[in-house]
C-alpha cells in the first residue's frame, strides 16, 4: 500500500511550534562562556524574497527517494524558495522524540535548487530548528511538507516495506497539483485557517481511483514484554505485504504540524529486544542477563467506519484527512478543509 503521509509529529511539538512562531528567536548575538560574541553564519543562501518558501522535511532520512523526488519536483516548478532540513538517517520509530542535553549537529547537503541540512538528530528536532530562525534567514515559511516517507503510518501503526523508485515518482505526481493548489489558496488567504493535511496513497500509485475525503482512524496497540530464551531470534514476522508512502502538508501561521492517520489491521506483532544486565563494576560471575521481546498485539476491529483513511487505501482510492491543529473549533476548520478539497476535487476533474 502506497500512502502519502508523513512521519507525524506529536501533538506537543505542534504546541511547541507554534509558540516558537509567536516568540520569534531575538537577533542579538548570543555570547560565549567567556564572554566573546558568536556572529551567525552567513553560509546559507540568500533566500529568493520573491518566491514563498517551503521547507520539506521527512522521517526516512534526507537521502530517501521519496524526500528527493519531492524536492527535486518542487524546485523544477520554479514557483518556490525550497528549503529541506531533514534526518541524515532513517528517524522513522523517533517521530515523537526529542534530542535534550545533547549537541545536533546540521550539516549542508547538496540537493539542486534547494537550501538543504542534515540533522544529526530526529525530525521533531528538524523542524523545530528550521521554525526557529537559528538555522535559516527566516523562521516562518508559507508551509511545511513531511514526507513523502515510506511505510504505512496509520494511527500508532508504522509499518515499512519495499517501494519501487517509481511508486515514489507516482506518488510525487499525485501529491504536487494538490500542495501547488494549498499554496496558492494560502497565498491568497482561502486556505482554512489552522489546517493540515494528510494524504496517503494506495499500492499501485499510478492505479489509484482517485482522491477521497477522509477521517482519521483510531488505531491502538496493546504493547506486552515477554521473556525470551538465548535464541534471541525469532521471526518478527511484524511487515505488511502492504506498503506506504507518506506526506503531511502544514500552513504555518500559527500551524505547524500534522497528526498522524490511523490503521485497521489484522493481529500482528512487532518485536524488539533487550538486555538486561547487572550492575557495571561486578564480576562476569555475579552478572545477570536476561532477554524481552517487546510484542504489540493488534487486534481487529469491528464495523469499520467506511470514511476512515485506511478504508479509502484499502480500495484503492488516494485518501485524504484533514486536521485541525488547535483545539479551538477543530470541528469548524476540519468541515472547511473537507469544503476546500472537495472545491479541489471539482477543479482538478
Amino acid at each position: 500500500m502506497t500512502s502519502v503521509n508523513d512521519n507525524h509529529l506529536p501533538q506537543a511539538l505542534v504546541s511547541n511550534l507554534q509558540e516558537v512562531l509567536l516568540s520569534r528567536k531575538s537577533e542579538e548575538p548570543s555570547e560565549t562562556a567567556a564572554g566573546e560574541e558568536v556572529q551567525p553564519s552567513t553560509s546559507e543562501p540568500v533566500s529568493d524574497s520573491s518566491k514563498p518558501i517551503v521547507l520539506v522535511t521527512n522521517g526516512d532520512g534526507i537521502e530517501s527517494p521519496g524526500l528527493t523526488f519531492l524536492v527535486e519536483a518542487l524546485v523544477r516548478e520554479g514557483l518556490y524558495d525550497v528549503h529541506v532540513c531533514a534526518p541524515q538517517s532513517d528517524k522513522s520509530l523517533s517521530g515523537h522524540c526529542v534530542t535534550l542535553r545533547e549537541t545536533v549537529a546540521a550539516t549542508s547537503a547538496e540537493i539542486n535548487g534547494a537550501t538543504a541540512f542534515e540533522i544529526s538528530g530526529t525530525p521533531v528536532d528538524c523542524v523545530s530548528l528550521a521554525l526557529s530562525g537559528a538555522l535559516f534567514s527566516w523562521s516562518k515559511p508559507l508551509l511545511v511538507i513531511s514526507g513523502i516517507n515510506q511505510g504505512s503510518s496509520c494511527g500508532h501503526d508504522t509499518k515499512k516495506n519495499e517501494s519501487q523508485e517509481s511508486d515514489f515518482k507516482d506518488a510525487v505526481t499525485i501529491c504536487l497539483p494538490l500542495i501547488n493548489a494549498a499554496i496558492r489558496d494560502i497565498e491568497k488567504g482561502s486556505f482554512p485557517k489552522n489546517c493540515s493535511l494528510k494524504i496517503q496513497i494506495p499500492t499501485s500509485p499510478s492505479a489509484n481511483k482517485g482522491f477521497k475525503v477522509t477521517k482519521q482512524s483510531t488505531w491502538r496497540s496493546t504493547p506486552s514484554w515477554l521473556a525470551v530464551s538465548a535464541n534471541r531470534h525469532p521471526s518478527a514476522g511484524f511487515m505488511s505485504n502492504q506498503q506506504s508512502l507518506g506526506i503531511q502538508l502544514a500552513q504555518l501561521s500559527r500551524d505547524a504540524s500534522a497528526a498522524g492517520a490511523a490503521r485497521r489491521i489484522n493481529t500482528q506483532r512487532r518485536n524488539v529486544e533487550i538486555e538486561s544486565i547487572g550492575a557495571a563494576g561486578k564480576s562476569d560471575t555475579n552478572k545477570v542477563k536476561k532477554y524481552f521481546r517487546l510484542e504489540f498485539s493488534q487486534k481487529d476491529q469491528e464495523d469499520v467506519d467506511e470514511e476512515l483513511d485506511i478504508r479509502a487505501l484499502e480500495s484503492g482510492f488516494v485518501a485524504v484527512t484533514p486536521f485541525s491543529l488547535s483545539s479551538d473549533g477543530a470541528s469548524e476548520t476540519q468541515a472547511a478543509a473537507s469544503d476546500w478539497i472537495s472545491a479541489f476535487l471539482q477543479q482538478d476533474q
